[in-house]
């Protein structure tokens, strides 16, 4: 970590995210989670009682006429927006202002139908009462329900049992169905207290003439449903369910079959309708359920013109939203203000210090640019440590001195090519003005004289040149079978004479078989010649120069080409900058003794052209070694 600014960086940036995250998570759950909890609820409830309340009038009336007063009641006290339609989405009541009310959301919020409840909100808008298992809702009556005067006579009826009850010390009351039928309820729920009294309950049982007659109409509607099925019709008792009459429960108790409906006489209470019957092992097979389907079929055909059409409830809040949002109270809003600039301060904190050791490095690198751009003398920028910006400013002070050494070598340059080329050119003009004023023969001697400081100048242009292509990339190369063997030959042979000058023995061994080198052959013997002119040149009378090739060890096809003296060698401090141009370890040689330091140069040239590498090694005192590895071809095999 210490040695990475990046590192350093993403640990600081990980760290304030993490602080901002966990804080903003703290901070909203405890805000914000009790007032959601509270805000559902109530929204809950409040849809529930909505579509409790619009499914009980649609229970009750055969349209949806006059539903606008109901709607803007529960509108005003659920503080909602409360809009019916019918299932072609056509209005037929609405809270909100027709010329401001926002478009309904395309997603109702429920189906208002009572012949089809929805058992999830029923349940929570009626406190647990819920609906029948046939999901049609208990307040659906409709032939049914009691006349007036029916309804009179049997409440007259039930408060007499009521009072009988009571005087024989059963505490009872009076309850009234959706229907209009009174029925005697116990308290605890226990009708078998009574059973033992002189209150007789049965007179309470007879059903009307209205009511038997909507019984039969049932009876045949489900007959019908049965018979379409193949099957024999059955006589529907007055709590709906079939078979023994004998076998029906007491009233007020739940049917053996289908589940208590407030329809005839005796009529359970809301909460008992809801309750699933008790179905009995003998009562479960496949006839008995085909009997309960037609039976709720038919009471849900029966029912249809007694009972508004389905219709789309819409509820959200006023600006036209499913869900309203809340606010969040001055304390909480404050925390999370202080919170937020809280977490603010102390990233910008964290940023400013990061920063400020990041930046201030780098104006030292921009400063020393650009001072170098002004053209001052380059100075070395201070290393903070070992990270990016360390290893930057490392770099940095590598580029300053190379560029300070490459401007030495620039002015030595240009002052050793004057002086190169002054001498030659000196010489010529000496000798040919001595021949126009008549001091000088132009004789052999005379012409060869000159002709040698000609070529003297020659060679100077040709290595400039041969820089200047190899650096613009447009050294032009004609690769072919090159036998090394032969042209390491060629090239002693060339310098054999010179060599025995100088009383240097020059020899050639080579173990590359064949033609086992594609190169260029006239640039190949430019550097090994190079190489080998600089040998004999720096090796002392009696020393030896040797030549030596063979293929790489790990088989990969490389050829290494050697060039070994037993010369004065290289100091260790010089050896870097051997291929360097216009390099010399001697300031004061000349070129006739010491070149001007263009030949290893155009020998690494010509070698990276060919796609190799050359390196040297040296031991002051003993020598030096030059090897070239160049991509050769497969030999042919024996």
């Amino acid at each position: 970590m210490r040695r990475s600014l990046l590192g350093r960086l993403l640990a600081v940036s990980a760290l304030v995210a993490a602080c901002s995250v966990a804080a903003t998570a703290w901070i909203a759950v405890q805000t914000t989670s009790g007032a959601i909890k509270q805000e559902q609820g109530q929204n809950l409830t409040a849809d529930a009682r909505i579509y409790d309340t619009l499914l009980d009038y649609a229970a009750r009336n055969p349209t949806w006429d006059g539903v606008g007063a109901t709607v803007r009641e529960l509108a005003r006290e659920s503080g909602r927006r409360v809009a019916l339609t019918t299932q072609g989405r056509q209005p037929l009541a609405d809270s909100a202002t027709a010329a401001t009310a926002p478009a309904l959301p395309p997603q109702a919020s429920a189906v208002v139908d009572p012949l089809s409840v929805d058992t999830v909100l029923a349940a929570r808008g009626t406190d647990g009462r819920g609906t029948a298992a046939d999901r049609i809702d208990p307040r659906a009556v409709g032939p049914f329900r009691l006349s007036a005067a029916d309804s009179r006579t049997l409440r007259r009826t039930a408060d007499d049992k009521v009072a009988c009850l009571n005087r024989a010390g059963i505490a009872s009351d009076v309850v009234v169905g959706a229907s209009g039928r009174p029925r005697v309820q116990i308290v605890g729920n226990d009708p078998e207290r009574a059973l033992g009294t002189r209150c007789d309950l049965a007179a309470l049982d007879t059903l009307t003439r209205s009511e038997q007659k909507a019984l039969d109409a049932l009876t045949e509607l489900a007959d019908a449903c049965l018979k379409r099925q193949g099957r024999e019709g059955v006589q529907l008792n007055s709590d709906l369910s079939w078979g023994d009459p004998a076998a029906a429960p007491a009233p007020g108790e739940p049917g053996p079959m289908v589940p208590r409906v407030p329809l005839p006489a005796p009529v359970p209470t809301p909460r008992e309708a809801a309750e699933p019957s008790v179905v009995t092992p003998e009562r479960t097979g496949e006839n008995d359920r085909a009997i309960a389907s037609c039976v709720s079929a038919a009471r849900s055909e029966q029912l249809s013109s007694y009972v508004a059409s389905p219709a789309l409830l819409f509820i959200g809040d006023e600006g036209g939203a499913t869900l309203p949002g809340f606010d969040l109270s001055p304390a909480n809003t404050a925390r999370i203000a202080g919170a937020a600039a809280l977490v603010l301060a102390l990233t910008v904190g964290a940023s400013v210090f990061a920063g400020a050791r990041l930046v201030r490095p780098l104006h030292a690198l921009t400063g020393a640019a650009q001072r170098m751009r002004d053209g001052e003398q380059p100075e070395s920028v201070p290393v903070s440590g070992d990270d990016e910006v360390g290893r930057l400013a490392a770099a940095f002070n590598d580029m300053s001195a190379h560029r300070a050494r490459l401007e030495e070598q620039r002015k030595a340059m240009v002052s050793d090519v004057a002086h190169e080329l002054r001498t030659p050119l000196s010489n010529i003009r000496g000798w040919l003005e001595a021949a126009q004023d008549g001091l000088a023969d132009p004789d052999p001697a005379f012409v060869s004289s000159l002709l040698e400081e000609a070529v003297l100048l020659q060679h100077i242009i040709d290595d400039l040149q041969d820089l200047a292509a190899a650096d613009a990339g447009v050294l032009r190369l004609h690769p072919e079978s090159v036998e090394i063997r032969e042209l390491l030959g060629q090239v002693a042979a060339a310098h054999q004479a010179r060599a025995e000058n100088a009383g240097v023995a020059l020899s050639v061994t080579a173990t590359v078989p064949g033609p086992a080198l594609r190169a260029d052959p006239v640039r190949l013997r430019q550097a090994v010649g190079n190489l080998v002119s600089n040998a004999v040149r720096h090796t002392p009378e009696g020393g030896r120069v040797t030549l030596c090739a063979y293929a790489h060890e790990e088989g990969d096809g490389t050829v290494l080409v050697e060039v070994t003296d037993t010369g004065s060698g290289i100091p260790p401090e010089d050896l870097p900058h051997v291929f360097d141009r216009f390099w010399r370890a001697e300031k004061s040689r000349s070129r006739r003794t010491g070149g001007s330091g263009l030949g290893l140069a155009i020998v690494r040239k010509l070698v990276e052209a060919h796609g190799g590498t050359v390196d040297a090694t040296s031991a002051e005192g003993e020598g030096s070694t030059f090897v070239l590895r160049l991509p050769g071809t497969t030999p042919p095999g024996p």
